[in-house]
């Protein structure tokens, strides 16, 4: 049978087991250039353990930068200081995919350089505020791209993996989850565009393939995974036909061969989806499960009835750095401190004890 603890090969990528690290947002970053310090290299090396590390959201060029102090995959000083992240986990055995995040219409012109504002596929707010470095704020109406911007949006994404390779990072995951900018063309609720991008699912999904596309053939396939969360309602989001979406876009993808799916379900309703989604597609599946258990230590079972290849950790992975020893032993686990998930220095981000 196999476990949790197996190794596993993801596409020519060896893995020491099947527990990830899912990608968390912690807000560490060097705010005037989106560099990531020395912490964070300190960081993601206590987890690499993990079978796979994904990391958090960078965004792959300036626009797309939806929160403070986040990181950016765009400039020199930016995969420099990458470098010395993926050194750190590499020096530990580990393995780090770079999650590319553009955030879309979340965010605040506050937290752009210059001129630049948020943009989506549709003039469409979301409802809710953005937490900026002068505090809450609401959401503006993103300025909707024109076509030409699409395909600059595309090459965008591109061009980042080009940069996460060249920083030492194993591959590279496009964050199609969480409402963001990949999801806002993917909703009918955020994209109410009449040309190629918007409409019917083919047209919908072409954004989500395209930058999916673009990415493979810049890195490899072997190097390129997708996040999706079918069916979520976080940051505003809103699709109509969820049922027929994502199978539409899976089976878009099926033939490029991409290393993995990554599915963050919001709810346990979704199993019956992320079954289907993992029958139409060849590669590995990471699942981000709904669960219901304080740990989440219940979710190794799904390894071993095949319902997933790795099962990725969110917030236990924050408060446990040797998670995969802590889930081998079943604890203990340290708690977390939500006070210091976002933002702030080592405390509740590089102290947490090891066993």
């Amino acid at each position: 049978m196999t476990t949790a603890f197996d190794p596993v090969d993801l596409a020519g990528t060896r893995l020491a087991n099947r527990i990830a690290m899912a990608p968390m947002t912690r807000s560490r970053a060097d705010g005037r250039d989106g560099t990531p310090p020395a912490l964070v290299a300190e960081y993601y090396a206590q987890r690499a353990s993990a079978g796979l590390v994904i990391s958090e959201g960078v965004q792959p060029v300036p626009e797309g930068q939806g929160y403070p102090d986040t990181p950016g995959l765009h400039s020199r000083a930016q995969i420099a200081a990458w470098r010395k992240v993926t050194d750190a986990v590499h020096e530990r055995g580990g393995r780090i995919f770079a999650q590319l995040m553009h955030a879309g219409r979340i965010g605040h012109p506050d937290l752009l350089d210059g001129d630049l504002h948020p943009v989506g596929p549709s003039p469409v707010a979301a409802a809710g505020q953005v937490y900026t470095h002068e505090g809450p704020k609401d959401f503006v109406t993103p300025r909707e791209l024109t076509g030409d911007e699409v395909r600059e949006t595309i090459a965008g994404f591109a061009s980042a993996a080009r940069n996460a390779i060249e920083a030492g990072f194993d591959g590279v995951e496009v964050h199609g989850a969480n409402g963001y900018l990949v999801q806002q063309f993917l909703a009918s609720g955020s994209n109410h565009r009449t040309d190629e991008w918007g409409g019917p699912v083919e047209n919908r999904i072409r954004f989500a393939a395209e930058v999916v596309r673009a990415v493979a053939a810049e890195i490899g396939p072997e190097r390129t995974g997708l996040r999706i969360s079918p069916a979520t309602t976080f940051n505003d989001i809103s699709e109509t036909d969820t049922e027929a979406l994502y199978p539409a876009l899976v089976d878009a993808l099926e033939p490029l061969g991409i290393a993995y799916l990554h599915i963050s379900e919001p709810t346990p309703e979704t199993r019956a989806l992320t079954l289907d989604l993992r029958k139409r597609f060849s590669g590995a599946l990471i699942l981000n499960p709904a669960t219901e258990g304080p740990t989440d230590a219940e979710s190794l079972a799904l390894i071993e009835d095949g319902t997933a290849d790795l099962v990725a950790f969110g917030r236990l992975f924050v408060a446990n750095p040797d998670l995969p020893a802590r889930l081998r032993a079943d604890g203990p686990y340290n708690p977390l401190d939500p006070a210091t998930l976002y933002g702030g220095d080592h405390r509740g981000y590089t102290d947490y004890p090891a066993l």
